[in-house]
């Protein structure tokens, strides 16, 4: 079963002080301090490298273009932190660009070839990182089925509903900062929500853990 993160109190203490760090790196690079600004910028790769890595596997489901498409982003946002407002959150901020590289890496990937690269249980570890608890190896087993087929299920979604599930369901961030990153109305984000979770009730309606996962078959929004 996949589990969501609980938004309330594990952000809340670095969202502004990631923030502000965004803005001393920001006025550095204004001051042509680069080799500074790339040094204080190592600590926001450093806090925000597997939540970036875990968004990215979601979309592509293939480590090494995982790690390309994190070291792409975090280069992209670097170089577009002279544009950064100071009255955006860093996170948020970061989080398009993270799922907008991961956009334009499936779009490439699919002028290549028309097939998705399967999950294995080599790479399966990536997407698990944030759990903690140590289930029993036929546990382990069921889980990674499940997240395979689910996987596979969300991967056939549209890019914004995915996005949305993504973002929603899986990282934990409310329908208001969904619709702060994707530039949406909150109405929106929950049309879209909707709509994927029918389709994933539909693709999956067989799957008993589907049923039983009230992750997504309540489809739980958070306000905020």
């Amino acid at each position: 079963m996949v589990k969501l993160r609980s938004m309330s109190g594990q952000r809340a203490p670095n969202i502004e002080a990631d923030t502000k760090l965004a803005q001393e790196i920001k006025l550095l690079l204004a001051r042509g301090e680069r080799e500074a600004a790339g040094k204080r910028f190592e600590a926001l790769v450093e806090r925000h490298q597997r939540r970036a890595t875990r968004i990215a596997y979601y979309y592509l489901r293939n480590t090494s273009e995982t790690d390309e498409v994190v070291q792409d982003a975090f280069l992209k946002t670097f170089l577009h932190l002279p544009s950064f407002r100071e009255e955006l959150l860093f996170e948020l901020w970061f989080t398009r660009i993270v799922v907008n590289t991961c956009l334009d890496r499936l779009k490439a990937r699919a002028r290549r070839n028309r097939w998705l690269v399967p999950i294995s249980d080599s790479n399966y570890a990536i997407a698990e990182q944030h759990q903690t608890s140590t289930p029993s190896p036929e546990a382990s087993l069921l889980m990674r089925e499940r997240h395979a087929r689910l996987s596979a299920a969300i991967a056939h979604l549209p890019d914004r509903q995915r996005t949305v599930v993504i973002l929603n369901q899986f990282e934990g961030y409310s329908i208001r900062e969904v619709g702060t990153m994707l530039k949406l109305q909150d109405a929106t984000v929950r049309v879209h929500l909707f709509r994927a979770i029918r389709t994933l009730r539909k693709r999956l309606r067989r799957e008993r853990w589907l049923i039983d996962n009230r992750t997504l078959c309540k489809a739980k929004t958070r306000q905020g």
